[in-house]
């Protein structure tokens, strides 16, 4: 495995006393409170008592440090090296000492195979295998009875320990280093209770190797002997090279983690559950789903930005909580309790995409919550002219009578915007969070070639283009999608026209909500981790004379399962689809896929379309005529070529 070229870090970064051991921990709720609620039987208790989770655990000192640790990670980058009033307390250690040796690269690791399953092999391996008919109070004893007994298989054996930079930087850019991983000759303790915090005596293997080429190994044996060479065995990864029982435990631990890090929640034995391996399975298949594409990419991330801020914010309670000294105060217990309800809602959430009904209709698209401005008092239209400099030779085509403005920042351009109004922009690059607040029926265009007018998404934001206005149009543009979550194009009502324009999206491409109705003439749409238009039920769309290419480009290794491609539909009510003289080619899924809920719904019809394409008769175009007439499709003259599944194909969710 290729090392790569491995960051070295600044003299003032690395640092000589280290945190306290890292994890969390979890403490109830009062119960009359909280099931008055209705939604939470413990999350995070707002009070002061506090309850050691058997999965995470850490000791007054190991709090202590980190707390200190925090507290001077904030001086330093407030007031810069040198300058905090605890610099004596933590010193820093220079890099490398002349005759320090250079840490190795690391040795590639075990490659599991856990995250190539497919959907039904999870479900045996977790809900047959592991946890049967286990509650979920029993969950944690399952998974460790299942590790225990691959541990037996080897008790040495050597590893990468991967940890948290904090535990040896002051400060450091997490996209640089995104862990410290160290070589360790790794020993296993039997007969430990619970599976995600086993411990493992380690010790810095020969030779000495790292992630981190000029990490000084005193700083490393100093860190090991502060933690009693005592780590997390979920942190460490069993290297290539060794014997197949070592690849056994490999896969046990990569079961495990992704049981702790996807499948379990931390309300899980705090609730009852009639059925947990229903619940466990429910998980899996919304997991899968995210993974092949059937939930949208856009939509996908939403969910993990969701359960990330849950975990989030949970972490800030118990911080919150550990730094209140005595009993709390009024104040503080009023603090606590905002946290807390901030949490029980995060959960509500979470709970909703965990039921398949609610997650099928669900509102989780973000909605336009600005109100329709409608058509000015004196009913006058603006052209408004985006431009860093206006000359006479930009509106030499419009009307003498024409009320001009010129803005030479789009957004202020769509600020200003009444209804009947329309937008100029002249080739440049520009950026706008007001694409994202489309209410009034404008036109937005470009003046010369469409590749030159480039807009961006701006990453921070979660949506890019989204419209509810009655008829807003955008022509001539190039809109290029970098980093936020939603469709490149949201239309939630009304109707959006797109013409001749050019989307490079990086979710998925252009989604069509319940009601809302869309027209694409003369474009191109490409790139999209999902479908490249997607038609929710209840939509219309007009396609012509466009190019939709390279899309579902998902990053998930289960893409055999992924059918999504050019055109996704999904039905009940059937969307209303006309397609006219389009190149639908190089996706990785179908041209065109439709989505149906049951297996019930139009099977008679997949069956014939299949029947016929098995025969070769030659009446499968009149057998493919009679489904799309069921499903309100109409394609005339589009040339579809090269998906990596097929053409056109029914499948059953």
């Amino acid at each position: 495995m290729a090392s790569g070229p491995r960051p070295a870090v600044p003299e003032d970064s690395v640092r000589t006393v280290s945190p306290g051991r890292r994890g969390e921990k979890t403490v109830s709720a009062p119960t009359g409170e909280l099931e008055a609620a209705g939604t939470l039987k413990s999350v995070v208790s707002p009070v002061r008592s506090v309850v050691a989770s058997p999965r995470r655990v850490k000791g007054k000192a190991g709090r202590e440090a980190a707390r200190r640790r925090l507290q001077l990670l904030s001086v330093s980058q407030a007031e810069g090296p040198g300058e905090g009033p605890d610099e004596k307390e933590e010193p820093l250690l220079s890099v490398l000492e002349e005759d320090d040796e250079e840490a190795q690269p690391l040795p590639p690791v075990c490659v599991s195979p856990t995250r190539g399953m497919w959907r039904d092999e999870k479900v045996a391996l977790y809900c047959d295998g592991i946890l049967q008919d286990c509650k979920a109070e029993e969950a944690d004893d399952a998974m460790s009875k299942y590790l225990s007994e691959k541990l037996k298989l080897k008790d040495k054996w050597l590893g990468v320990w991967k940890t948290n930079p904090e535990l040896f930087f002051v400060k450091y850019e997490e996209a640089s280093i995104p862990f410290v991983g160290i070589l360790v000759e790794v020993t296993c303790k039997p007969h430990q209770s619970s599976s995600s915090c086993f411990k493992v005596t380690v010790s810095v293997a020969e030779p000495f190797s790292s992630n981190i080429a000029n990490i000084p190994r005193d700083l490393v044996d100093e860190i090991l002997e502060e933690l009693e060479h005592s780590v997390p065995l979920l942190e460490v990864y069993p290297v290539e090279g060794q014997d197949s029982d070592l690849h056994d435990i490999a896969l046990a631990l990569e079961v495990v983690r992704f049981f702790y890090d996807f499948l379990w929640r931390d309300w899980d034995d705090e609730e009852s559950c009639e059925n947990y391996t229903a619940l466990i399975e429910e998980r899996i298949n919304l997991w899968c789903d995210i993974q092949d594409g059937t939930i949208p990419g856009p939509i996908a991330q939403r969910f993990k930005k969701t359960l990330e801020k849950y975990k989030n914010k949970r972490v800030e309670l118990i911080e919150y909580q550990n730094n209140i000294k005595e009993d709390p105060s009024a104040a503080e217990a009023v603090e606590c309790w905002k946290k807390y309800y901030e949490i029980v809602m995060l959960c509500g959430l979470l709970k909703m995409w965990e039921d398949l009904r609610l997650r099928v209709h669900g509102p989780f698209f973000p909605r336009i919550l600005r109100r329709r401005k409608g058509k000015r008092d004196f009913g006058k239209t603006i052209t408004h002219i985006v431009a860093k400099v206006m000359t006479t030779e930009m509106v030499k085509d419009l009307s003498s009578d024409t009320l001009l403005q010129q803005h030479d920042d789009l957004d202020l351009a769509l600020d200003s915007c009444y209804s009947g109004d329309t937008v100029v922009i002249f080739p440049g690059e520009y950026q706008a969070v007001n694409l994202a607040l489309l209410t009034d029926d404008i036109i937005i265009k470009g003046i010369g070639k469409r590749e030159e007018i480039m807009i961006t998404s701006e990453p921070s934001h979660d949506s890019f283009v989204v419209s509810k206005a009655d008829n807003v149009k955008l022509m001539h543009l190039s809109l290029i999608q970098q980093g936020t979550v939603d469709g490149i194009v949201v239309v939630e009502s009304g109707h959006m026209t797109l013409e001749n324009c050019i989307l490079k999206c990086e979710g998925t491409g252009v989604c069509v909500l319940t009601g809302a109705a869309l027209t694409i003439t003369d474009s191109e749409i490409t790139g999209a981790q999902g479908a490249g238009v997607e038609l929710y039920p209840g939509s219309i769309a007009i396609l012509e004379r466009n190019e939709i290419h390279h899309c579902n480009n998902l990053r998930t290794s289960d893409s055999s399962k992924s059918t999504l491609g050019g055109v996704n539909m999904k039905v009940l009510p059937a969307p209303k689809l006309k397609m006219t003289n389009n190149h639908i080619y190089n996706n990785n899924g179908y041209g065109v896929s439709i989505l149906q809920p049951t297996e019930q719904f139009f099977i008679v019809a997949e069956e014939a379309l299949n029947k016929g394409a098995a025969s070769g008769d030659k009446k499968d175009d009149n057998m493919l005529s009679k489904v799309m007439q069921n499903l309100n499709l109409e394609m005339n003259n589009n040339k579809i070529e090269a998906n990596l599944k097929g053409d056109i194909r029914i499948v059953t969710s």
